[in-house]
């Protein structure tokens, strides 16, 4: 405990969270006590003095989009992927192209796969999700019915909402799930084919829904927070979302894809 505290300098709550199943029986106020018996209970004052802000909080439903090219040597894929700001539940496709008909098609499945009523999407300004800024509305939220990807917010209630133009640290948390991806996958791994890369990353998102233990969630992960909500407001989910996790019917991973005639691989 006194080695990882001076290693990677982490409050009391992360070290007891990244400790807690290495050392079943430990409580905050034992890793307290053996802190500050060794002098280390507090952080050096630099390391306390720059704070990060925090997000508006916001209720579930407010969904980040964005896409990515995923390179390999049969092709270079494209990877929609949808993250929402409260629960981190996350959803990605694979289409051949990032145009505003791949997106449109996108958000549809997204509405679909989603268990509660989505009512904000975050998405940059690209030809892919919004026209050129003298067709949008006086707010630059996107044209109203313009845009086919706008047409289908509309359909569905969404609000759509734009980042400021060369501000792509405004839909982070989309970048963030795109990097985190890639570092599990392309970055590591070698892949015979593209399928072999379609089906991992469906693993790997899977695996981050339903088993991620996320420090933002306060070591709970994204399906945790989904059922939490549910039991506190049901009225804004469209199914149980406990009908979601993956059973033993579906313990192979090529089970968790679906392949369509454009192209399209989703969990």
């Amino acid at each position: 405990m006194v080695a990882f505290r001076q290693k990677t300098l982490l409050p009391l709550d992360d070290v007891l969270g990244c400790l807690g199943d290495t050392i079943p029986n430990l409580s905050p106020s034992a890793l307290h006590r053996c802190l500050q018996r060794h002098c280390i209970s507090r952080l050096p004052v630099e390391e306390t003095k720059n704070k990060r802000k925090r997000f508006k909080t916001y209720e579930i439903g407010y969904v980040h989009i964005d896409s990515c090219e995923l390179r390999h040597a049969d092709g270079k894929p494209i990877m929609f992927l949808a993250i929402d700001r409260v629960s981190k539940f996350t959803y990605v496709e694979f289409h051949d192209k990032a145009g505003k008909m791949a997106s449109s098609a996108f958000l549809r499945n997204v509405v679909e796969a989603f268990p509660y009523k989505i009512h904000i999407v975050l998405t940059d300004d690209g030809m892919a999700f919004a026209d050129l800024p003298t067709y949008r509305d006086s707010q630059g939220h996107g044209s109203a019915g313009g845009h086919i990807f706008g047409r289908v917010c509309i359909e569905n209630g969404i609000e759509h909402r734009l980042t400021k133009p060369y501000h792509p640290w405004t839909n982070g948390q989309a970048e963030r799930i795109n990097r985190t991806i890639k570092d599990a996958t392309v970055k590591i791994y070698h892949y015979d084919d593209l399928e072999s890369l379609k089906v991992h990353v469906v693993v790997f998102v899977t695996a981050y829904n339903f088993a991620k233990h996320l420090k933002v969630l306060r070591w709970r992960t994204p399906y945790q927070v989904i059922c939490e909500a549910w039991t506190k407001d049901p009225s804004i989910f469209k199914i149980n979302p406990r009908h979601l996790i993956p059973g033993p019917y579906r313990s192979n991973p090529n089970d968790c894809l679906s392949t369509c005639e454009e192209g399209v691989v989703h969990i």
